[in-house]
């Protein structure tokens, strides 16, 4: 196979958003068509996740024209192969759950175009697949909590207005999913804490999924506000969720001895580092953040000289310093031995907080990492930061100050 040749920003996207699918498992199929590489005879590959041994491949059927030919890569390996082969395809399709992205090239430009798929226009067996996933990973909306929660309605209809939560639960629901696959194998009873549960759709969301994926698991969700504590306690009891309680307070005042996955969405501020170090500290199988409200760094921000006319403009400059603060929460997790993605969580349509930071605990991990903690430093003294809540806290370096809350 030849090196891969520079790509364009329109095949860059293209890729991204199949890395994509493949991180949050709405991934159906891929098709690069039209080969124009060395390989003698080759046509077309049509690429699909598999199940190996309890193991997620990526299995590619090259069509050739006289014979057809499977291979199993590792996931670790997909981006890298799918990435040179599509330099050399002149079309690619992608399928997910929700859309198809299709790219073209021709002599003078690459095309990329994106539509939405009816469940009823996929083919016979992409559908059932997506039906499958719906059955056994998503919320089931007949489930009683909803109708509790003023999700669905007496006929168990989503309720118009919450249109767009159903939308975020079952995203949640489907991240989870994938990510838990990784940690499951050896653990089948979790503990899980969720700081800032709020009314608890995600809370009781995930408790119900994972009740019918395993023994009940132990999840608390902590919230400040009293009268949600009370609301959220009445219908667990109502439902039959014995495991799942909810206890007032935040993660400065609630302290688990013991936390298998920790989940903090829409943690204000520092609010969500205090939770990071919470999952860290307790050796958390799992951490699911999504950030918002960031406040520490914009103060601090000092524009390098080439980034100056950038960050004059204050929405930049606001950008910057949410990017960054996220950079190096997401750093801080690798270099304390977790494997860290940052990735959309719903589309901008639904939440402009949309950001998620999901990271699993390595096996192999003895110290932290000092390269990666370098990188760190060059990054805060490039843009004068002088502190990072996250970065003070897994120092033992934090002053008590007061901390965001959820908003």
């Amino acid at each position: 196979m030849s090196q891969m040749t520079t790509l364009t920003l329109q095949e860059q996207q293209f890729l991204e958003a199949f890395q994509q699918a493949i991180e949050t498992q709405s991934f159906d199929k891929m098709i690069l068509s039209q080969y124009e590489g060395e390989i003698d005879k080759l046509e077309k590959m049509t690429f699909r996740v598999i199940q190996l041994q309890g193991e997620q491949y990526l299995s590619c059927l090259y069509k050739y024209t006289t014979q057809d030919v499977t291979k199993n890569y590792a996931m670790t390996e997909s981006f890298k192969i799918v990435s040179q082969f599509l330099a050399q395809c002149k079309q690619g399709n992608l399928f997910t759950q929700a859309q198809e992205l299709q790219l073209k090239r021709n002599k003078k430009k690459v095309m990329l175009k994106m539509s939405k798929i009816q469940q009823s226009a996929l083919p016979k067996n992409i559908a059932l697949n997506a039906h499958d996933r719906t059955k056994h990973r998503y919320v089931d909306q007949e489930s009683h909590f909803l109708q509790l929660l003023g999700i669905t309605d007496a006929k168990v209809q989503i309720i118009p207005s919450m249109a767009r939560k159903w939308k975020q639960i079952n995203k949640f629901i489907e991240i989870l999913s994938g990510a838990l696959t990784q940690i499951q194998a050896e653990q089948q009873k979790l503990r899980i804490v969720d700081f800032g549960s709020g009314k608890g759709y995600l809370t009781f969301a995930l408790y119900d999924y994972m009740a019918k994926q395993m023994k009940e698991p132990t999840v608390t969700g902590v919230e400040l506000n009293p009268k949600m504590v009370e609301f959220c306690q009445n219908i667990a009891q109502q439902v039959g969720f014995n495991q799942l309680d909810f206890y007032q307070g935040d993660v400065r005042s609630y302290h688990p001895e013991q936390l298998d996955v920790m989940i903090a969405l829409h943690a204000c501020d520092v609010a969500t580092d205090f939770a990071i170090h919470t999952g860290i500290r307790l050796n958390a199988q799992m951490i699911m953040c999504a950030p918002c409200c960031h406040k520490e760094l914009r103060p601090q921000l000092k524009a390098p000289t080439v980034l100056q006319p950038m960050l004059q403009f204050g929405i930049h400059a606001g950008q910057q310093a949410e990017m960054l603060t996220d950079t190096i929460r997401a750093l801080l997790l690798k270099a304390y031995g977790y494997e860290t993605k940052v990735f959309e969580f719903v589309a901008l349509e639904h939440t402009s907080k949309n950001k998620m930071i999901l990271a699993t605990k390595r096996k192999d991990f003895k110290h932290a990492d000092e390269h990666v903690l370098e990188q760190i430093r060059t990054l805060k003294h490039m843009y004068g930061i002088q502190k990072h809540s996250l970065e003070l806290l897994l120092n033992n370096q934090w002053d008590q100050q007061d901390i965001g809350r959820k908003c």
